[in-house]
Parts: structure tokens; sequence; C-alpha cells
């Protein structure tokens, strides 16, 4: 049975994510001293962590009346000042005047991202089957080498599907990684005969279990290591009392189909509209 996301469902995961992008943008400030700034705007945050960063955008905005030129023109402003595009992710559930407002201000739109949903009150894990020779254990018994393949997986991503509309510097992962750590993720790691293989999140934010990401090195793709670790994440995230979980993804990705199969359908999209520096 799919799961249908009302305007009010999808306001409670735009501000997690919000929330979550907020924390990061903190996080980078405390650990690297970047001259981060979070602003509340329309019942989101505009969030601003470097300019190759990627918490640098506006998140969840659209949910709770619209911004005022002025807001609008604030934040502009703070971006610019560090030479930085403004980039808003709009829910397809927002208020669609967010939208014509953003194209009148000269914002373009640059790419699409897919939500999607599983309702954890349903979910049925069961015993898990045994895949040959993959474990998955917590990241943080070996932090580094939970960041090492959580970056060298981003930065070799699946051409499945459509492209993701930006790309960042491997610096800008390793502290884009670390924020999410930071900002009170749960962080796993998987081996497949003992190796490194891939890596994974979630963060618990109330009703919502975020799954903050996840990666597989090239060598190991296709033998089930994406499958393991959602399943690790889903039992802890249904042990904690959480009643969905949230992923956010390329369209037609491989990991768009990862997560359908492990029974998660599309809640709607993000339009990226992006107003260069």
């Amino acid at each position: 049975m799919s799961l249908f996301v009302d305007v009010d469902l999808a306001a409670t995961v735009e501000h997690a994510e919000a929330d979550l992008t907020r924390a990061s943008s903190r996080a980078i400030r405390r650990r690297q001293g970047v001259p981060a700034f979070q602003i509340p705007i329309a019942g989101g945050f505009a969030t601003f962590s470097g300019p190759d960063s990627p918490f640098t955008k506006v998140v969840g905005a659209g949910f709770d009346g619209l911004p005022s030129d002025e807001e609008l023109g604030h934040v502009e402003h703070r971006f610019h000042t560090h030479r930085a595009a403004v980039s808003f992710e709009v829910s397809t559930l927002a208020n669609p005047a967010l939208v014509e407002l953003l194209t009148a201000r000269g914002y373009l739109l640059a790419g699409f991202e897919n939500v999607l949903l599983l309702s954890l009150e349903r979910l049925v894990l069961g015993v898990a089957a045994e895949v040959d020779g993959i474990e998955v254990r917590r990241g943080e018994d070996d932090l580094e080498v939970w960041l090492e393949v959580a970056v060298d997986a981003a930065l070799s991503p699946d051409d499945a599907g459509v492209a993701q509309h930006e790309t960042f510097p491997r610096v800008a992962l390793e502290q884009g990684e670390m924020a999410v750590a930071d900002a009170g993720s749960r962080l796993y790691l998987a081996t497949v005969d003992g190796e490194p293989a891939g890596a994974a999140g979630v963060r618990f934010a109330g009703a919502i279990a975020q799954l903050t990401g996840a990666g597989t090195l090239p060598r190991f793709r296709r033998r089930g290591v994406q499958k393991a670790l959602a399943r690790a994440r889903l039992q802890d995230a249904h042990a904690a009392g959480c009643r969905y979980a949230a992923v956010t993804t390329q369209p037609g990705s491989t990991s768009h189909a990862n997560m359908q199969r492990a029974g998660f359908d599309l809640a709607y999209s993000r339009a990226v509209l992006v107003r260069a520096a």
C-alpha cells in the first residue's frame, strides 16, 4: 500500500531537513572557523557554510508564508557578499507562489531532487537474510575510515538517472560529512569480506528518521551493500520510535531504485532554483 503525503507531512519533513541544514552549518562554523550564518526565512533556513559547501542553500521555505522582498534581499546580499550563488530547494507541496516570486527575481531552474518516505509503523523487517561477506557496524568506532569511504563514494557517483545539478570538491565533502555527524547523525560502515565498502548515516528528528546519505565504493557496487546499510538504519529508526524514514535522491538514480526496493514511496520532489552570485 503506497503512502499518501499531504502538505502537513511534507512540512514536517522539510522542517526537519531545514533543521539538519542549520545544525550542519553551525557545526562547520565551530569545527572549521568558516564565517557561516543561518537565517530563518518563510518556515525554512538560508544557510551559508562556504562558497563550495553542500550546506550553502535555502531549505524548507514556503510552508510558513512567503518571504518579503526585504527578507529575500537580505538573504541575497549576505550570500553575494561571500560571492556565493543563492540556491533555493522548493518542495512541490510548498506554496507555489514561492516559485513565481523567485523566478520574477531572476532565479533559474537548475534541477530536481526526489524525497522518498517510508512508514516505519508498517515496517516488517523479519529475520535478516544473510548477504555473503557483508557486515554493518557503527561508523563512530572507526571515524577516519568511515569518512574516507563516504567521501570516496561521493566523488564517484553512479551515472544512472539525472545527474546532480552541482558537484563539490573533496575538502567541502569532508567538511559536510563531518558536519552531519556533528549534527547528531548515527554513522554506519559496511564491509565486504572485512574490507570497508560503504558508509551511511541516519538522524532521528522526532517522528522523522533522516537517512543522511549513503555511498558504496565503485568496486563493491551491485553486491547488496546499500540494502544492508538501509536495513540497519531502518531497524534502528524503528527501535527509536520514529514514524517515518525520509531520504533524498536524484531522479531515476540507482539510489532511488535501491530505496524503492527497500519499501520507500516517492513523496514529492524539490525544484532547485538558483540565482548567480
